[in-house]
């Protein structure tokens, strides 16, 4: 496996040399294998002339990849992961060189910072909308510390579209495939004054969901989303601005899971579902994407989302002014299924989170010495209202569910199995005869001792949960390139950010059972319990829903970091260059959303405080060194090292019965990365992508305890060490009108742990996705019609595994996607 991946590694950095000696003459100048232009820097530059580890992917590539929406570009970029778990709108996480924040949390940021048309995106859920037509996508590797935004420490994905022409134009495509997947879209754009041109785009996408419900007619993961996105471009003599105003929807049935491993809790969910004339869970293989649903229990999420933004541009004789003013508006409401069985233990309902963003940003930038300093200096301001309801509910085989894990044991808690299985009281004082004895003298204590605990009712958990947290961030930079020789140019560059956090919440649950054992009077029974059975503590008892917590929290943190960069480039010719450098990179701190999170009295802990809920901001010292080269015109070869080195690095991780926050000491990620374009005719194209990430928490840090004990020195879960991409495309004329189209494209991944959860139980041997598409179109671009496959092979992999929550043993995962075909006709003018 190893051999077959150096060699494919070796085949882009010495096979592709003799396609570029060939195509060294003939080729005019537009033919350049990488000459998209990019804004990485702030400058618009080609990626050759960017002395940064940057993955440019063009806007037809997308097309011909069929790529609609972010999650989509990790085909097209071996350093990208895009992983979605429970939810596409909460429980999306990217990472760039094994570095991401994971988790369905809103109160976690990510370390990738996507930004649409220069405006931030406070989470990666927020860009799931289909994607408008796109210019080109940037895909910057390492922490982003000085020009963009803020949240960067892994990385940053910028997402250029197309903005209005003041030529008339427009287009319409519809497309149809398997699954009953439908696709609608369109656009117009033109000019209404010299000054004035205007577009709007629509899209409209709709598809059957591919996992099936064993115990209905229910499908999951399927498609139903509009999008429309008008905008306004003013163009008259220095001023330039664009307005930009988009509104998204999504109805969908989203996550659902399927069963891997089953734990010895299974005969539990299995017996009780069957007693409710359900399946409890599907045994059958993984690929099936099949899964045990409770009747009337569901995964509806809905997202809507909507903003506006200007970009305004003025060019001053010496200076040009930037300003970039943006308002986002995102709300979620989805329910789900939390123990993902037909079994009716738990579910959730209405949990709604949602987002208001204010960012604005303003830049300076001109030139001095001779033009050979070029600065650039600005601020950054983000107002942030983030809220969250959550309500996580007992279903009607809860009591029962932890009646039938004990029963076995001679004991029941709950009275489910009658005079059948002696009450857990009863079976103490059979243990106990001094307790016997009391009991017989203590009416109070002999009814207590024969009494099943209180058990909660179908409803009773989470009534309300309700969080506020405000954030305002502010940054101040400069980023400046100064050629030092006609070949030697320095970058310095460096941001001041200061960011406070102010959380509010309003906590309340029910549950009788936690309500007995905070009960002093209770206390013999719930000792007892804790002593012989410490898990029913937990089981009947889970954090999440324990009414210890209730009441009212408040609290803030504010911090100050200062991040930036230096490099050098030096260009030995003008087709090769060298350079190298420093970056520092931050990631602010916060709260975790999540009453599991507190410290209860019950488990030896001090009570909730909003302390509890707390984690530390994350910083990263990152090294880099490299060349970019280009042979001819047909031939480009990029080389990156880096070594990234993290601390307290924000884990999100689960424990077992719910989800804590941690700040890992040191992680450290480091590796290879190497990319090539190849062009050895005009009407075809290659292009070529390699990682290597090794990515590891080191064994200094202290994990003892916690979930993550066992993970120093192991790779990072969902991080594979190599990964190798590749696309090629073939647009040959069939006659003077007509061009055929073919294309391809494939990503494949070595060994990957799937979670740190299931580590050598469900994790993913190496895969290849490959996705393809053949057609034809109009040589002058006005018609196309085309045959489309993704997953051409129908692989199966895990995107993710996890522990399902009080069932110990039990691992399901989150399946790929199966095969998907259809045709697209597109037509324009």
């Amino acid at each position: 496996m190893k051999s077959s991946l150096f060699l494919g590694a070796a085949c882009i950095a010495l096979a592709a040399p003799a396609f570029a000696q060939d195509g060294q003459t003939g080729f005019e100048d537009d033919l350049s294998a990488n000459e998209i232009v990019i804004t990485a820097t702030r400058r618009a530059q080609t990626v050759q002339d960017v002395p940064i580890a940057v993955t440019a992917i063009s806007g037809d590539l997308i097309t011909n990849a069929g790529v609609t929406d972010i999650r989509g570009f990790e085909q097209l970029s071996s350093s990208l992961e895009v992983f979605t778990g429970q939810s596409a709108s909460t429980g999306t996480s990217l990472s760039i060189r094994g570095i991401g924040t994971a988790g369905d949390n809103p109160g976690f940021e990510p370390a990738v910072g996507v930004f649409i048309d220069g405006v931030y995106r406070a989470r990666a859920g927020l860009a799931l909308a289909e994607l408008a037509p796109i210019d080109r996508v940037e895909v910057l590797r390492g922490p982003q510390g000085t020009l963009f935004g803020r949240n960067t420490s892994a990385g940053a994905l910028s997402i250029i579209t197309e903005g209005p022409s003041f030529d008339l134009g427009g287009y319409a495509e519809a497309s149809y495939g398997n699954y009953n997947a439908i696709s609608l879209k369109g656009g117009i754009t033109g000019a209404v004054t010299d000054t004035v041109a205007l577009r709007l785009d629509g899209i409209y996408r709709t598809r059957d969901g591919y996992i099936r419900d064993v115990n209905s007619d229910q499908r999951f993961n399927d498609l139903d989303r509009h999008t429309l996105r008008a905008q306004a471009l003013v163009e008259k003599d220095d001023l330039t601005i664009r307005f930009i105003a988009d509104y998204s929807k999504t109805n969908e049935q989203c996550c659902g899971a399927v069963n891997v491993v089953q734990g010895p809790t299974a005969p539990a969910i299995q017996m009780g579902a069957a007693l409710a004339g359900v399946t409890g869970i599907y045994t059958g293989k993984p690929s099936d994407r099949r899964m045990a649903v409770t009747p009337g229990r569901s995964y509806d999420e809905s997202v809507k989302e909507w903003g506006v933004s200007a970009e305004i541009t003025y060019a001053f004789e010496t200076v040009t002014f930037t300003s970039i003013t943006a308002w986002r508006d995102w709300d979620v409401l989805r329910n789900q299924d939390i123990d993902f069985s037909g079994f009716d233990r738990a579910y959730r309902e209405g949990y709604k989170p949602g987002l208001r963003d204010f960012t604005q940003e303003v830049r300076l930038q001109g030139s001095a010495l001779d033009d050979r300093l070029d600065w650039l200096v600005g601020g950054f301001y983000l107002n942030e209202k983030l809220t969250l309801t959550d309500r996580v509910r007992f279903g009607t085989q809860a009591n029962f569910y932890s009646d039938a894990l004990f029963a076995p044991s001679g004991f029941e808690l709950f009275d489910t199995f009658g005079p059948a299985v002696p009450e857990f009281g009863q079976v103490l004082m059979a243990l106990n005869p001094a307790l016997a004895a009391a009991a017989a003298d203590d009416p109070a204590l002999f009814a207590l001792l024969n009494s099943p605990l209180p058990g909660g009712s179908e409803g009773d958990g989470q009534i309300n949960d309700r969080y506020r947290v405000k954030t305002e961030a502010l940054a101040l930079f400069t980023h400046n390139v100064f050629e030092i020789t006609d070949n030697l140019k320095a970058t310095l560059g460096l941001r001041w950010n200061h960011e406070k956090k102010t959380i509010g919440a309003n906590l309340n649950a029910v549950s009788p059972t936690c309500d007995f054992y905070l009960d002093p009077s209770t206390s013999i029974l719930t000792n007892a319990l804790a002593a012989i059975a410490p898990d029913a503590i937990l089981l009947t008892c889970n954090p999440t829903t324990n009414p210890e917590f209730n009441g009212l929290y408040s609290g803030n943190r504010s911090e100050n970091e200062f991040t930036g960069t230096a490099k050098l480039a030096y260009s030995v010719t003008p087709d090769f260059m060298l350079y190298g450098g420093y970056d520092r990179g931050y990631k602010s701190g916060g709260y975790n959303l999540d009453r599991g999170g507190f410290d209860s009295v019950i488990l030896g802990g001090d009570g909730g405080q909003i302390e509890d809920l707390e984690f530390e901001s994350e910083k990263v010292d990152s090294w880099e060194i490299g060349f970019k080269s280009q042979w001819g015109r047909a031939f480009t070869l990029n080389i990156a090292a880096f070594y990234q080195d993290f601390s307290n690095y924000q884990q999100l991780v689960f424990s077992g019965n719910s989800f804590v926050t941690m700040n890992v000491d040191e992680t450290v990620s480091k590796g290879v990365e190497a990319e090539s374009t190849i062009r050895p005719a005009r009407d075809l194209i290659f292009q070529l992508g390699y990682s290597l990430v090794d990515a590891k928490i080191k064994d200094s840090s202290n994990l003892a305890g916690t979930p993550l004990e066992f993970e120093a020195g192991k790779q990072m879960s969902q991080i594979p060490r190599h990964t190798i991409t590749g696309a090629a495309t073939w647009t040959p004329p069939l006659s003077d009108t007509l061009n055929a189209l073919v294309h391809a494209d494939f990503r494949f991944q070595s060994e990957q742990v799937t979670s740190s959860q299931s580590r050598g139980i469900a994790d993913n041997e190496g895969f290849a996705v490959v996705n393809a598409r053949i057609g034809v179109a109009s040589a002058d671009a006005k018609w196309r019609l085309e045959l489309f496959v993704e997953n051409l092979f129908d692989k199966y992999y895990h995107i993710a595994t996890f522990a399902v929550p009080e069932q110990p043993g039990t691992i399901a995962a989150y399946p790929a996607q199966p095969r998907f075909y259809g045709v697209t006709a597109r037509v324009g003018f």
